[in-house]
């Protein structure tokens, strides 16, 4: 195997891990990534792109093992758990549905660096603009999420079916700006990440299913396994961060970096 290929796989890995879970685009870093490396030239990449996500999710899984357990066993008998999994699935459908449908239009016509760099730009901006508007905190942990809030952070995710959006910074940002405090809107989109990148995933690697080989199956072990590490540690660090941060610093990161790749398209990438 290929080490130049396999050292790129690592980056690729380390790229979705670092930003899967925090509000600039994982898919859109990826994109970039993948263009300045070459690796989108690869001829599994679209895949590799994807499984690797895998990663990233079962990270979210194993720091809330207990959690997740806890819920399933108590969903019978405890009002608490059934609504949390009955607030999963209401926030999960909006996405799906349309993902579902609109899902070779996306790939198609949206998966470009100049969709994303300005996807970027525009969900900085909003993010700004919700971090200035002073809302007053209604629902202070997961558990305390009510169904029509969940429907609305279901439904700020279907604006992350645009590659560049960044799907956990619609879910984070939409749960603040409907009153979830911060901690509880980044853990409802932690929750919420579980059944939307599954199946996600699952459909796209169904469908590629044909093209993939056992030939490549070191390149796809390195970046899950980046990918796996990477996202434990962001997610860690990310839940302490919000307890007392903004997200205006990201605002910035998102705006700055997509003008760059803008003025980079422009002038270098489209030739």
């Amino acid at each position: 195997m290929d080490p130049i290929l396999l050292a790129k796989a690592a980056v690729m890995g380390l790229v979705e891990g670092a930003t899967e879970f925090i509000p600039v685009s994982s898919t859109g870093h990826l994109i970039i990534a993948g263009r300045f490396l070459g690796f989108d030239a690869w001829h599994g990449a679209k895949t590799f792109d994807v499984f690797i996500q895998l990663g990233a999710i079962l990270a979210v899984v194993w720091l809330y093992r207990a959690k997740i357990v806890n819920v399933l066993r108590t969903a019978p008998g405890d009002r608490k758990s059934r609504r949390l999994i009955l607030n999963l699935v209401i926030a999960f459908l909006p996405a799906a549905i349309v993902g579902f449908l609109a899902n070779d239009f996306i790939e198609e016509k949206l998966f470009n660096p100049v969709t994303v760099a300005i996807a970027l730009v525009a969900g900085g901006i909003v993010i700004l603009l919700i971090e200035g508007w002073h809302r007053r905190v209604r629902t202070e942990t997961v558990d305390d999420v009510t169904p029509k809030e969940a429907l609305g952070v279901g439904l700020a995710q279907l604006l992350a079916l645009v590659p560049g959006t960044s799907r956990s910074g619609a879910t984070i940002m939409g749960g603040i700006g409907l009153g979830l405090s911060r901690v509880a809107a980044t853990e409802f989109s932690f929750f919420l990440a579980i059944p939307v990148m599954f199946a996600a995933t699952l459909y796209s690697l169904w469908k590629a299913r044909h093209g993939l080989s056992a030939a490549d199956a070191p390149v796809f072990a390195v970046g899950f396994v980046v990918s796996f590490v990477s996202a434990l540690l962001v997610i860690r660090w990310l839940l302490r961060f919000v307890a007392n941060n903004s997200f205006r610093g990201f605002a910035w990161y998102r705006i700055v970096f997509g003008l760059i790749l803008l003025g980079l398209y422009f002038t270098v990438l489209r030739g």
